[in-house]
């Protein structure tokens, strides 16, 4: 999103107040309003843009493998825009690997897609946590392990006995191979 020179002059002033509050001039609160609307009315086409290029995709991937050309463009477009490929074109671009564009543009889909479902999965584990695990999210737990000062003020107990084992042989933990037992002479396997 660009802004203009006028409407960077109305956000470095409403950014002004909002750090220093002042009293406000109306024409200074009319500025502010105008420049929401012109955000809003922004924020309100690229969502139309978006429609518009996903309707677009759809279409093109329903159509392939004869508008493969057009499909490869429209997808970059829309992934330059943020979008998140779908199973659908994951599954469309799978299909189309032979060719090296769409070879390459797979593995960019397939890495953008598991960092999308890796990113819902920590959302839907963060909101499912306690809030008091919430708050210590980033941090991992520590655990108690034995030892440190706490260990050296206590008294310690008296360490274990080792029972002794004998140790085995080689035969017992190897056991020596049987030979094979030899064929039968060929008289033999005639007559039986």
């Amino acid at each position: 999103m660009a802004f203009s020179a006028d409407e960077l002059r109305v956000l470095r002033r409403a950014l002004a107040i909002a750090l220093h509050p002042a009293p406000l001039q109306d024409e200074d609160v009319q500025d502010c309003l105008r420049l929401a609307e012109s955000v809003d009315e922004a924020v309100r086409e690229a969502g139309r843009l978006r429609a518009f290029l996903l309707a677009d995709l759809a279409r093109y991937r329903e159509a392939l493998p004869g508008s493969l050309g057009g499909y490869l463009e429209l997808l970059r477009d829309a992934l330059a825009a943020g979008y998140d490929p779908g199973a659908d074109d994951l599954a469309a671009l799978r299909a189309l690997r032979r060719n090296p564009a769409a070879a390459g543009l797979l593995a960019r889909c397939q890495d953008l897609a598991e960092r999308s479902v890796r990113a819902r999965l920590a959302r839907v584990v963060q909101a499912t946590a306690p809030a008091a695990d919430r708050a210590r999210a980033p941090r991992a737990r520590l655990l108690a392990l034995p030892g440190g000062r706490a260990a050296a003020d206590e008294p310690k107990p008296n360490p274990p006995v080792p029972v002794e084992r004998p140790v085995p042989k080689p035969s017992e933990v190897f056991p020596p191979r049987r030979r094979p037992v030899p064929p039968p002479p060929p008289e033999e396997r005639a007559a039986g």
